[in-house]
């Protein structure tokens, strides 16, 4: 089974999927190929793959990934092997990705995979201040760039199963686990 969280840069993917995997033995991650640079909390190979833009590229052309966008100048995407490997796995995958990334999964997996897609909502003042007060110290310009995409992501909350006002951690943990726990059965018992 895989759970995509979706948002706008800010909303707490991150963290809530971090969290979901330090309490729920049978969930793991699977992170995302980028070109951009590591900051200084990533872990390679856990928060994203690092790659070049010409590697990425390279990954493009040679039909690699499930699906890729360019985000804030750098490219995101989802390697074909690693998520058919973690798919096989067992597990409950957690992904954080894009509205247009959670769009193409859903369309590539869904004859074969149980999908469920969560997007969590965060006021646009609220988000703003967040985006001020992160640990990687975001420019302003890069500020400015996630801003600009709030309207977009959130004009395509239509498209999700579950979505979750993230005004509060433990409460929105709380009910990500219960979605997890609830879907996960139903997908086992058919």
């Amino acid at each position: 089974m895989l759970v995509i969280l979706a948002g706008v840069a800010g909303a707490g993917k991150d963290t809530i999927a971090k969290a979901i995997i330090q309490r729920m033995e049978n969930v793991i991650s699977i992170p995302s190929f980028t070109s951009r640079a590591p900051r200084a909390d990533d872990v390679p190979g856990v928060s994203y793959n690092f790659v070049t833009k010409e590697q990425f590229e390279q990954m493009i052309a040679a039909g690699e990934l499930y699906e890729y966008d360019v985000h804030h100048e750098n490219y995101y995407g989802t390697s074909r092997k690693l998520l058919n490997e973690r798919i096989q796995s067992g597990k409950i995958i957690i992904k954080d990705i894009d509205v247009n990334g959670t769009e193409a999964l859903v369309d590539l997996l869904k004859e074969d995979t149980k999908v469920v897609t969560i997007f969590l909502r965060v006021p646009k003042e609220e988000l703003e201040e967040r985006l001020k007060n992160r640990i990687d110290h975001l420019s302003p310009k890069e500020i400015q760039l996630r801003l600009n995409r709030f309207d977009y992501e959130e004009s395509k909350i239509g498209i999700y199963d579950y979505v979750i006002k993230n005004d509060n951690l433990e409460k929105t943990l709380s009910i990500i686990q219960t979605i997890i726990e609830k879907e996960y059965e139903l997908y086992k018992t058919k």
